[in-house]
């Protein structure tokens, strides 16, 4: 039995990997969750698991969360940054995963790695901030960074028993949002409703408003970076519209090799939680007579100039891709309040990394310091836009 922590039980991941534990109760048993505001679902969730612990973001949600639970509950309620910590570090979890939305998975993550846990990443935004520490930190505690992430769960089965020596290109795929056939002129007029329409696969709101600028392949590229030990012009990421390879590696001898599945998040968290074994799943499978062909395209970065930005800062290292994903917070929430324009994002963050000097970090001070210093910079390009 592995006892298992979710940092993020709510969002997207969260729920599929509640999902996933809920469908083998012989193998895991849920410790301790975590949510930020959906107290009524992380209601449902404690009467069902009964976890030691769990966390919100405030005390007004944790007051709210004590009425709906049932008073009988041996659940300890905590919130904020301390409750968030506990969550990943309780003493009975084996296992934490990862799935707190952007830069607020960080610091978690890092208390999860400080307690020894293995983890199930499906933040990339962790990686994309602090690669160095946490790789480094990993490597230490003896601790094991298993992907979520379809793209790097497909990259991690298609790399492992294989010489990373022997590796000559990583190529991350990418559905291409719902716009990618939609014209360069025709993105000013997007509003969020239309964004928040993919293609292929059900998520949480800024991670889809990222696939459609195509900063989270950028994200993910940087993320792949650090996790497989590869510089960053040996990934290159191809559009598959139809989501059905997931991604793929190129050995220096000409072979490719590819991890193909249904665009479904339960597959990759189940081979996260249970490597090096896989777990049995009830249909539906991959029929590729129904797929028929596959298609695949060279991004255009200068209609989604996100997934440039992601390279050149991904390449440049330092403190530049925390500056990148503060940003891209920054704006993508802007957008989402329909108070800046879908093609201003990229143009939010170009702005904001243009003129950032960026340092090289041993710690989270410095990390943190650029975080901010991009967040409070984008807010205030966003207020001049508005004036």
């Amino acid at each position: 039995m592995k006892n298992i922590s979710i940092l993020g039980s709510t969002g997207s991941i969260g729920v599929n990997a509640v999902d996933v534990i809920r469908n083998n109760p012989d193998r895991f048993k849920i410790v301790a969750l975590s949510a930020c505001t959906n107290v009524e679902l992380l209601g449902k969730q404690i009467e069902r698991f009964e976890p030691i612990v769990v966390s919100v973001i405030d005390e007004r949600h944790a007051n709210k969360l004590k009425k709906i639970i049932n008073p009988s509950s041996r659940t300890e309620i905590l919130f904020g940054e301390d409750g968030y910590r506990e969550v990943a570090a309780v003493q009975k979890a084996d296992m934490v995963i990862s799935a707190m939305v952007g830069s607020a998975g960080l610091l978690p993550t890092l208390e999860a790695i400080e307690a020894g846990k293995d983890i199930a990443l499906a933040n990339k935004e962790v990686l994309v901030m602090a690669g160095k520490i946490i790789v480094k930190k990993a490597c230490e505690k003896g601790v094991r960074i298993l992907p979520v992430d379809s793209e790097h769960s497909a990259i991690f089965q298609c790399i492992n028993g294989h010489s990373r020596k022997d590796v000559r290109r990583i190529i991350l795929t990418a559905s291409g949002g719902p716009f990618f056939h939609l014209s360069k002129e025709k993105l000013a007029d997007v509003k969020p409703a239309d964004a928040l329409k993919h293609p292929n696969w059900q998520m949480g709101q800024k991670i889809t408003i990222d696939s459609a600028t195509m900063m989270n392949k950028g994200l993910e590229v940087i993320e792949a970076s650090w996790l497989f030990s590869m510089p960053m012009d040996k990934i290159e990421v191809h559009i598959h519209p139809q989501s059905t390879v997931h991604s793929m590696v190129e050995y220096i001898d000409g072979s490719v090799i590819a991890q193909l599945g249904i665009p479904d998040m339960r597959i990759p968290i189940a081979y996260a939680l249970s490597f090096p074994e896989r777990l049995p799943r009830s249909e539906p499978f991959l029929d590729l007579l129904t797929v028929g062909i596959f298609e695949f395209f060279r991004p255009d970065t200068e209609k989604f100039p996100n997934l440039r930005l992601a390279y050149e800062a991904g390449k440049t290292g330092g403190t530049m891709p925390a500056v990148l994903n503060a940003a891209n917070e920054v704006a993508v929430k802007a957008f989402l309040k329909e108070i800046i324009k879908f093609t201003d994002i990229s143009k939010i963050i170009e702005s904001i990394i243009s003129c950032h000097q960026p340092k090289d970090y041993s710690g989270l001070g410095e990390i943190l310091e650029a975080d901010q210093w991009a967040r409070d910079n984008a807010k205030k390009i966003i207020e001049r836009m508005n004036i």
